[in-house]
């Protein structure tokens, strides 16, 4: 037996255009973005035993097992369309912090139905598939979804959630009492959720928790709206039945959206769906008669319920429309930019090959504009700046060669030979005792050379003694430039792969490449070094030969201008050694003179050939000394390490590299590739929202009554209608005034006598389509001033087509 509804006063509730609005907000929901923003929607809440499965069985038609209270054990979105053929299709939307198998598993929970006999064994199957049992937990956050579609029914989208407890009991734990606050508190929070609070007449007021926690979360009460319930359960004239009809006058605890009474079926007495029928009858004789009659017949009845809550529906919808665009819109930007940091997919070895093989090209530009001293491209931050300094290695190499040359020249010499050894010189030595040294060395390395002669092989010790810390400088110069490099390279491969990327390529690639780069450098610059001050001393510069002459030249100056003083006395002041001055030169002076010059300079031969040999290796260090500067800057710097940055890393490089670094460089990680597929997952669920969204931008409905999806401060807006208030014995409610046979809406008119007649009216409306004609958006333009100028003047719609 198939249960059918009675919903008689349901014909013409919904425009097919307010029917699509309402059906894209429940497909935003089903694609889960109701997960990210919040969507607008009808939220029952109240305390246990409220009532609230039978406001929703009255609203719906539907006959919930409101006895076993299975579907306030979990949030449950009941959504009613009416269509040509009666089914019913019940499935479960998981919760967005349950595991993935949990996802899976209640994801796959899908049934339909042709009717409703079994509607409560499959919302029990339901209940055990989310794990709620008496042995197990007792509430769930997971939300049942039920779609009733059928040629009766209203076109309306309601959540119903759990019912508030009070205090625990053996079946319901401290822990039930918490999460079913939570769960309603959750819901009630989210800012585009219209709060119908239900209440019992059972109950005193102030015991009711829905009315607090509504006050708490919607202090100004401009989305709440409440509902009475079991008004029948009063004594007739009470001070209770007082207080509870001026609750419902919205004098007790003022809700913006109003109050609304019903009177349900007694659960007790009613045995399944075959008295729902006599549901509308009983209720409407009920509320005929006693205090409640002289109460707004909008506000009483579950079918004027239904045309409120659908109206309020849809204007909550027009309203928070055009904010839920920007909303979905600035999430996508976000999640946007979120999956973009991410970088390109790498779940393949081809994908993560690719990835750094772009890598690699970028990174192989910006190292050529690196060694070549281009600095335009946007990598390279201000010069002043240290991390700006350290971008442009061509200028930091530069430097550390300058500096190089002058470290070799000043600190280059193990000693500085020096005629006279000044105070504060530490490495300093007087010539003639550095030449008594190299005579006792020439003494204890003597060869085959004649007496007076010094063996070559004497400068080669010179040499290589004066030459000892050059390895030093050099090996620590080559080491500063090498530093410099990585230093280069890891900004540079910074900025092109950041987090693990960057680290995986500078661990993996970039410094091992650069250690063994380091091993070649060092090589390259010892085998210099050891060319230099090994060997024995080879040169065929001119230079040596003019340094030997200088020395030699220096030498006899030094020893003539003694040989002058000795005879003249102090040629410069003119005075001579027995103080008279000397105006003229005697004959004996120029004998002395030459007599001096024509003796030996050294007395003893072996130290003039020991002084020699000092002044050719000065020669040879002062040619080798520039020459070795020369070599490491070009042979050591250049052509083994600036030369060899580029191809360091290199699309070639990818090409060759095995699969399993490819992976370990490139690949994502699970937690990486859980966050790319959760965010991929957000954007394809908010660009569908936003486009689901964006069909109705600038739309106005037409139905029961017209309403516009423009923002606020448009000239298309039609603001939210007030509640009802209250006006004495007779209560006229300004918010709607529902027909039972056409269940139409109309809205609050301005004076008439703003408006004289209806013949000026239709002059006015006839000057005002022949100023829109001229208007690129002349049909919408006379659309909306016919519309509006009919609401205005209460004419009817068909009149005066255009």
């Amino acid at each position: 037996m198939v249960v059918s509804f009675n919903t008689e006063v349901l014909n013409g509730l919904c425009s097919d255009d307010q029917l699509e609005l309402l059906d894209a907000v429940d497909q935003l929901r089903l694609q889960g973005i109701d997960h990210y923003i919040s969507l607008p929607q009808i939220i029952v809440c109240g305390d246990q035993s409220s009532g609230k499965s039978s406001v929703l069985e009255a609203i719906s038609g539907v006959p919930f097992p409101v006895k076993s209270n299975l579907c306030t054990r979990f949030p449950t979105e009941l959504i009613l369309r009416r269509s040509s053929r009666a089914d019913v299709t019940v499935s479960i939307i998981p919760h967005k912090y349950l595991d993935r198998a949990g996802k899976e598993a209640l994801s796959s929970f899908r049934e339909k139905l042709g009717g409703f006999e079994g509607l409560p064994e499959l919302i029990e199957s339901a209940k055990m598939a989310m794990g709620i049992s008496m042995q197990g937990k007792g509430f769930s956050k997971d939300l049942l979804r039920i779609e009733i579609s059928g040629p009766h029914h209203p076109h309306l989208t309601i959540v119903d959630l759990p019912g508030l407890i009070h205090s625990e009991t053996k079946q319901q734990s401290a822990l039930d009492v918490e999460l079913v606050r939570d769960v309603v508190q959750t819901y009630m929070k989210q800012p585009r959720s219209i709060i119908l609070a239900v209440v019992s007449a059972k109950n005193d007021i102030g015991n009711q928790m829905v009315l607090r926690l509504a006050r708490s979360i919607d202090p100004t009460g401009g989305r709440t709206m409440g509902v009475i319930t079991k008004p029948d359960t009063l004594v007739e004239g009470s001070n209770s039945q007082a207080d509870f009809v001026s609750l419902a006058k919205n004098k007790e605890v003022e809700f913006d959206l109003g109050w609304h009474v019903l009177k349900n079926l007694d659960s007790d007495k009613v045995q399944g769906s075959s008295l729902l029928h006599r549901r509308n009858q009983e209720e409407e004789a009920f509320f005929s008669e006693g205090v409640w009659s002289r109460l707004s017949s909008s506000m009483l009845g579950v079918k004027t319920l239904r045309t409120r809550l659908s109206e309020i529906l849809l204007r909550q919808i027009a309203t928070e429309l055009p904010s839920l665009i920007k909303e979905i819109d600035d999430k996508l930007e976000n999640c946007t930019d979120l999956l973009s940091q991410l970088g390109e997919p790498r779940a393949t070895e081809r994908e993560q090959r690719l990835f750094l093989a772009r890598i690699a090209e970028k990174f192989q530009y910006l190292i050529h504009d690196v060694r070549n001293g281009t600095y335009t491209d946007p990598f390279f931050e201000g010069a002043e700046t240290e991390r700006g300094y350290e971008q442009r290695l061509r200028a930091v190499i530069q430097q550390l060669n300058r500096d190089f040359a002058s470290n070799m020249l000043q600190s280059g010499h193990a000693r500085r030979i020096v005629s006279t050894v000044a105070a504060n010189q530490s490495n300093a030595v007087a010539r003639d005792q550095f030449v008594g040294e190299v005579q006792e060395l020439m003494r204890r390395t003597r060869g085959r050379e004649l007496p007076g002669r010094f063996n070559s092989l004497i400068v080669t010790d010179l040499f290589v003694k004066q030459s000892q810390p050059w390895r030093e400088i050099v090996i620590g110069h080559v080491d500063c430039c090498w530093a410099a490099a990585k230093q280069s390279l890891e900004l540079a491969i910074s900025s092109f792969a950041e987090g693990a990327i960057g680290t995986n390529l500078l661990q993996m690639v970039i410094v091992p490449a650069l250690d063994s780069l380091k091993k070649e450098v060092d090589l390259k610059a010892s085998d210099l070094i050891d060319s230099q001050a090994r060997c024995h001393p080879v040169t065929y510069n001119e230079q040596y030969l003019e340094a030997v002459h200088r020395v030699n030249d220096q030498r006899r100056r030094e020893f003539y201008t003694k040989t002058v003083q000795s005879v003249f006395g102090d040629v410069s002041s003119n005075t001579s050694r027995y103080g008279h001055s000397n105006s003229y030169v005697t004959e004996s002076q120029i004998n002395s003179l030459l007599d001096k010059l024509s003796q030996r300079r050294e007395p003893d031969d072996e130290r003039r050939a020991a002084s020699e040999a000092v002044d050719c290796m000065e020669a040879y260090y002062s040619v080798a000394l520039k020459r070795i500067v020369d070599d490491v800057a070009i042979e050591v710097i250049e052509r083994k390490l600036m030369a060899a940055l580029s191809e360091i890393f290199s699309p070639i490089v990818v090409l060759e590299m095995p699969d399993d670094l490819v992976s370990a460089i490139a690949g994502e990680s699970q937690e990486s590739r859980t966050k790319r597929a959760r965010l991929a997952n957000q954007v394809e669920i908010l660009i569908k929202g936003s486009e689901t969204c964006k069909r109705f931008a600038g739309r106005r409905l037409v139905g029961q009554s017209n309403i516009s999806l423009e923002p606020p401060g448009s000239h298309h807006y039609i603001a939210p209608v007030p509640p009802a208030q209250d006006n004495g014995n007779d209560v006229q409610d300004a918010t709607a005034v529902a027909s039972d046979d056409s269940a139409t809406v109309s809205l609050e008119r301005p004076p008439e006598d703003n408006f004289p007649t209806k013949k000026m009216a239709k002059k006015q409306r006839k000057k005002e389509k022949k100023r829109a004609i001229s208007s690129p958006a002349a049909e919408i333009v006379v659309e909306e001033i016919e519309v509006q100028t009919i609401d205005h003047y209460g004419m009817d719609q068909t009149e005066d087509a255009f």
